[in-house]
């Protein structure tokens, strides 16, 4: 029988050196590769093709939202399980619209990750119990026209990624290396951000990205 093979995306060493001990404890499982950035489990899960992704939500470059809706548009057969110390609806239902099949709180027993990237490994999902109760609560207090926007969905895919790099301080020339395009795109996409979401400046960037998890 083969090994459940996990591609590990954690940007703090010991933490990641952790989740591998727990993970290594299983027979079944085995770690295919480590990953600091969202960036590189783009492109590690591309290369290595896991079974299951364990990234972390608050990756560096490119958070673990949107690494993984890139995961699952370019690797067939790879689930994706969220770890994440926030439990809020909006995080849960951002993760869920990106084709993560688990959400996993970073306080959770070794046991449960374990569980869970056994089951996502099983074409299941896993949700830690306080996160099914939010999406249950959530889908309970929806009306008919379902809930209010969540403002992240106004933004196309590539913006965002351009509203995190700002976040991280990244200038133009950077953002523009990072991602392969023109300057003057680049300030095009942040144009675009600014009127989506109603923003004046680089400070109300940051802060709605720190309100939103997008960066630490």
């Amino acid at each position: 029988m083969s090994k459940i093979r996990v591609l590990l995306a954690e940007d703090h060493t010991v933490v990641r050196q952790g989740l591998r001990k727990i993970l290594e404890s299983d027979p079944e499982i085995e770690i295919g590769g480590e990953v600091g950035d969202g960036r590189s489990a783009v492109e590690s899960a591309k290369r290595l093709r896991p079974t299951v992704v364990v990234i972390d939500i608050g990756l560096p470059g490119l958070n673990g939202i949107e690494a993984t809706n890139q995961i699952m548009k370019s690797t067939d057969g790879v689930s994706v399980l969220i770890l994440s110390m926030h439990s809020d609806d909006v995080y849960v239902r951002q993760a869920l619209k990106a084709g993560a099949k688990g959400y996993l709180l970073k306080d959770s027993e070794d046991l449960d990750l374990i569980k869970a990237v056994k089951s996502l490994a099983r074409g299941g999902s896993y949700f830690s119990p306080s996160v099914s109760k939010v999406l249950l609560d959530g889908y309970l207090s929806d009306s008919g026209s379902g809930a209010a926007e969540d403002t992240l969905s106004r933004l196309t895919g590539r913006e965002r990624e351009v509203l995190q790099l700002i976040s991280e301080g990244k200038t133009y020339k950077e953002i523009a290396r990072i991602l392969s395009l023109s300057i003057n795109t680049v300030e095009s996409h942040r144009k675009h951000v600014m009127e989506k979401l109603d923003l004046h400046n680089t400070a109300e960037i940051v802060r709605f990205a720190v309100r939103k998890g997008i960066v630490q």
